[in-house]
Order: structure tokens, then sequence, then C-alpha cells
């Protein structure tokens, strides 16, 4: 079956043609065009849209909104992203980096979506057709999305309160074990006032570590301030077997990377 291409200048005519059948949308291409590469036959039209708005990145006081076009290279180098850059560099090596996107990494199954992991711990906010969604409802259901995502959105995590971490076998490009992002908020005192900490390769797609989260509150982190998180951090979990790791493995390291990432200073 010819693959063809279809190319539009603005978000709105690209979308209109995502309405027809056989059609999918192509972003950076690292998932698209490797899905037609190994045969997929559920589409032969690639269509795609070229509006400035989907590779923009605007930092206006404490929020970031960055276009769903914007690649992963790109977030890594801008000077107003330097808190989350790490997360974006953890996606494959330069050259994916080079291409992958941050909308097109909001549909990578697992092992892969480490930077939607990210952007689980930051709240962050899906725009698409005019309107926008918290990131965890859209991973939810995106197996039926058929619009195009035209940005993300998010607050900038206070100085020290990202952390991120990617556990692979393979340095420094490798698929992940697992990642874990984690957006901690600690008063004077240094007791946690909140926590958002997201998952991923511990499910089909990127989910938060919800009881551990309210297992940090009014701790402080240390070793045994985060010893009843730890307990509780693969519960709601369901981690994939693949050819990386075993889902008992997955399960098994998820507490000690967890308390890595927890006590890093």
């Amino acid at each position: 079956m010819p693959l063809t291409l279809q190319t539009f200048s603005t978000i709105a005519d690209a979308g209109a043609a995502l309405k027809a059948s056989g059609t999918r949308y192509l972003g950076g291409g690292t998932l698209a065009v490797r899905a037609a590469n190994e045969g997929d036959l559920s589409f032969s039209t690639l269509v795609r849209a070229t509006d400035p708005a989907l590779s923009a990145i605007v930092v206006e006081g404490a929020r970031a909104t960055i276009g769903a076009g914007v690649t992963m290279a790109a977030v890594a180098a801008h000077p107003a992203l330097s808190a989350i850059a790490r997360a974006a560099r953890a996606v494959g090596g330069p050259v994916v980096r080079n291409q992958a996107t941050v909308g097109g990494n909001l549909f990578a199954a697992s092992p892969y979506g480490d930077f939607t992991v990210a952007l689980l711990a930051l709240d962050a906010a899906v725009h698409a057709g005019g309107g926008a969604i918290p990131v965890e409802e859209f991973l939810a259901r995106r197996d039926g999305f058929t619009g195009i995502v035209t940005a993300v959105s998010f607050a900038m995590p206070r100085d020290g309160a990202f952390r991120f971490l990617k556990v692979s076998r393979v340095k420094p490009k490798g698929v992940s074990v697992l990642s874990i992002a984690a957006v901690v908020e600690k008063d004077g005192d240094g007791r946690v006032t909140a926590a958002r900490i997201g998952l991923g390769c511990m499910a089909d797609r990127p989910i938060r570590a919800k009881a551990a989260e309210k297992a940090l509150v009014g701790n402080r982190l240390t070793a045994d301030g985060i010893a009843a998180a730890l307990a509780v951090a693969g519960e709601g979990t369901a981690p994939p077997t693949d050819s990386v790791a075993s889902a008992w493995y997955r399960a098994e390291v998820l507490p000690v990377h967890l308390k890595r990432l927890l006590l890093a200073r």
C-alpha cells in the first residue's frame, strides 16, 4: 500500500484532513514512521501541520507553554526550561531527540514516554481543540483521541522541587526499565506539604504514584520520613514484561529507585 504525505499550513486544515479514514498525524515521526516501516496497515496517509504555534515555547511569569511540535532537543536547550531539561535529555540519543516531539511523547507506549512522566509530576495541561485537560485525564483516554494536540502547559517548579530519574540497562540512551519524576513542595521546617510523583514503565502508559504521594505529606525527606511512601509505591501499578525487564523486576526495583530520587540532594 503506497504511503502519502499531506502538509497543511494550519492546525485547523490538518485537523480536517484527519477526519478521513486511513489517516494518521505526523509529528516528529518517531512513532508514525516506525509504525509504517513495521507494516502498520491501519493508515495510508500521513498528515502534518507547519503552523508556527506548534513549535513555540513561551515562558511567561511562572507558567510555561510548549508547542506539541517542539522537539526534545529544543526543550533541553531552552534556558528557561533548565529545571526540566534532564527529562527531555532522557529521551533516546541525539538523533531521536532532534525528531521526537512533546506531543508525540504523550502517545508513546511503555517502555517509552519518559518526558510524559515529567509532565504528570508537573501537573501539566494538554491543549487540543481549543480546550485543555489535565495530562492525567488525557492519558487515561488517549487511545480514542483523534484530534491534534497543540501544546502542553504547566507551572514552572520552584528551585529544587522537580526531580527526575531514568533507569536503563544501556547508558546513556537505553530504553527505560522505569522512570520516575517528582515535584515535592516543602515548608520552612522541611516537611512535605504536597507531592506529585509520575511513574513510567509501571503500566502501559505513565501513571501517578498516588499512595506514595499521600504518604509523603507531613514527613521530611529522610530515610525514616519516606519509608511509608516506599512501602506503598507500587500500589495501583501494573508493570509490563518486555525485552527490557520483567514485571517482577520493575516492581522490585521501584522502591529502591524512588528512595534514590527522594533522598537526592
